[in-house]
This record gives structure tokens, C-alpha cells and sequence, in this order.
């Protein structure tokens, strides 16, 4: 069985090439800014990217032809329920004229159908577990103010990889069992998954602040910035500037755990709080299934920090025991889900909106 999987992110293109079950090749294909300042709009890099992706194939001598399916990130659809989805045309016209966020993802399903024209006819162009997987119940979705409701957007491909990862290792089906899955990055998303499906999820701008975001902040003393900034000035402050960096000036967890052991106490705090948020997530996605959860697992490069991990550890263990998965799992995923669509293991979904 021969897959390979696309993952474009916003100045890179990974891609890795599956053979029976393993990862042969697996390449991160850097995109200079300067070159794609060029294009307008992320959809206009389809043909730049391809070339990359097709010098890749080339050098590593793997035939197109002999491919059972090219499986893509999934970009930003309207909600789907998780899993696969055949690359179609309705998915083809949505990410070119409908979709409302111009983002790097939506080039995955794009990529894939363009070389599977270039493949044979057996071969299957899909996407595995969007941006926009959305397995919420219904009372998840209430957020506290009528006509602003909850939604799920996180790290639902890496998510839900660990969490499936997780449970195979422990003995425990996945369709079965409750488990809470916290991605600690850039941005942090913590969900709990429970039979099968990921039905609550704490996302960036809700939940603990990150290395680079603000996480959830008291409204009220945000509306004060709002009067005295631009929503663009805004959006950096909460993407960009907030988090770990705005009281350490610098995103990097390794140079702030240097700075904490070399004395710096005012660091040391802020730290612990970060520790500690990211506890309260975990901590509070528990009552979902009323404090029945089988593992806990931690990933995202954060995770490997052995601070982070064995403080969130400490404060969490007494809910379920918890395994680190550190960094993220996303071109295995979609590996994996590719392959258990060819096995027949999995059903080959059809989106239509």
C-alpha cells in the first residue's frame, strides 16, 4: 500500500510518502516569504506548491501512478464530522469561491486532486479530519451571549491522532473510552473525546494563554484596549503578541526556562500560571463526562518540556493517568487515515454544502 500525504502550512509544505504501514520519505519543504508575497491569495500558490511537491517525487524517485491515495490536510470547510472525505467537486468550488478563511490548509485538498489527475484512475484524492471537524453536543455550543455560539476549531488532526494513538497503546477502543487531549504550541487547544467523537474542545482565544496567545482574558478590562486599538492591532495582540511572549518578550520556552533557572522570579510565576492554566482546561473538560476519563495525554512541542509536562502531570494525574506525546503526529495521521480508507477499515465520506 503506497500513500502519500500533503500537509501545507503557511511558509512550508510537508509531505511524507507511506509504504505498508511506515513512513519512507518525509520532507518539509521551506517557502521563502519572499517568494510568496507574490500571490495574492493562498489559492494562487496551488501551481508553485505542486512543482515543489513534484520535484520532491522526482528526486525520490516515487511514481505517482503507483499510489492508492493522496490524502490532504484538510483546510477550512464548513463543520464536518471527523474522519475522510473523497476530494469532490462541490469541496473543489467551496475552498476556491466559498470558504470565508483564505488559509494555507485549504491547498491540501487542491494538491491532492491535482496529482491524483496526474495518478491513475484507482487512485483516491481525499482530505482526513479538517480544520473544521465539529462533533460538538449541542450544549457545548452555548457560549453565555445569544448569537455568539461556542464552535469547534482546533487542532482536531493531531488531536485526535494522539488520542487514538493513545488508547490503541493502553488497550482501551477509542470508540469506547473518554479521553482528554491538550496541544500545547503556538496556540493551545485542549479537547475531551468520548466515544469516538471529540465533543467539547477549549480553544485559543477561550482557554489557557499559550507561548504567543492570550488564551481567554477578562473582557472587561479588554474593552478599554479595544477603544485605544485597531481590530487588526487587536488580532496581533491576541495571535502574535500575547501569551508567554508579552511578559518575556520571546515565544521560546527553552530561553524562558533558561531566564527562570538563572533566578528570574517574576518569570517563575507567570510560568507556573501558564503550567497551571492549561491544568484548569484539563481540570475542567473532566466534568464533561462526569470526571470518568480513561488517559490524559499531552503533545504539541511544548510537551517537551520536562517542566511543562510533569507540572500539567502533577496537577492533573489524580483524574486519569497521563502520557506524553510530544510534537505533533499530523503526517502519520493522515497517513493512517488514508490507510484505513483503502483497508475498508474506515468509510470514504462525500462533502456537500
Amino acid at each position: 500500500m503506497k500513500i502519500l500525504a500533503l500537509n501545507p502550512g503557511s511558509t512550508s509544505t510537508k509531505i511524507a510518502y507511506y509504504v505498508d504501514g511506515e513512513i519512507i520519505e518525509e520532507m518539509s519543504i521551506d517557502h521563502p516569504v519572499e517568494e510568496l508575497q507574490d500571490f495574492k491569495y493562498v489559492s494562487d500558490q496551488l501551481d508553485y506548491r505542486r512543482n515543489h511537491i513534484l520535484s520532491f517525487l522526482a528526486e525520490k524517485k516515487i511514481d505517482l501512478t503507483q499510489l492508492d491515495t493522496i490524502v490532504g490536510r484538510g483546510g477550512i470547510l464548513p463543520p464536518v464530522t471527523a474522519g475522510a472525505y473523497e476530494v469532490n467537486q462541490p469541496m473543489l468550488d467551496y475552498l476556491t469561491k466559498k470558504t470565508k478563511i483564505d488559509h494555507p490548509s485549504n491547498l491540501g485538498a487542491l494538491l491532492a486532486y491535482e496529482l491524483k489527475e496526474q495518478a491513475n484512475k484507482r487512485t483516491i484524492a481525499m482530505i482526513y479530519d479538517p480544520v473544521s471537524v465539529d462533533e460538538f453536543d449541542d450544549v457545548a455550543r452555548v457560549s453565555g451571549l445569544k448569537g455568539v455560539p461556542r464552535k469547534s476549531i482546533g487542532h482536531a488532526l493531531n488531536m485526535r491522532a494522539v488520542a487514538m494513538k493513545v488508547a490503541r497503546e493502553a488497550g482501551i477502543d477509542y470508540q469506547n473510552g473518554n479521553f482528554i487531549v491538550a496541544h500545547l504550541g503556538g496556540g493551545n487547544s485542549v479537547s475531551i473525546h468520548s466515544q469516538g467523537r471529540m465533543i467539547d474542545s477549549i480553544s485559543d482565544d477561550e482557554g489557557p494563554f499559550s507561548t504567543e496567545r492570550t488564551g481567554g482574558l477578562p473582557l472587561k478590562y479588554v474593552f478599554d484596549l479595544c477603544e485605544t486599538h485597531s481590530k487588526s492591532e487587536m488580532l496581533r495582540l491576541y495571535k502574535r503578541e500575547g501569551g508567554l511572549k508579552s511578559y518575556a518578550g520571546t515565544s521560546d520556552a527553552r530561553e524562558i526556562e533558561a531566564e527562570i533557572s538563572a533566578g528570574n522570579q517574576e518569570l517563575a510565576i507567570v510560568y507556573e500560571a501558564f503550567i497551571y492554566q492549561i491544568a484548569k482546561a484539563i481540570g475542567s473538560l473532566a466534568t464533561v463526562t462526569d470526571g470518568k476519563i480513561d488517559r490524559i495525554a499531552l503533545t504539541g512541542g511544548v510537551s517537551y518540556s520536562q517542566k511543562v509536562a510533569s507540572g500539567v502531570s502533577k496537577r492533573v494525574q489524580f483524574i486519569a493517568p497521563v502520557v506524553i506525546e510530544a510534537g505533533e503526529h499530523e503526517m502519520i495521521a493522515l497517513s493512517k487515515g488514508g490507510e484505513r480508507v483503502v483497508l475498508g477499515e474506515e468509510e470514504l465520506q462525500l462533502f456537500n454544502y
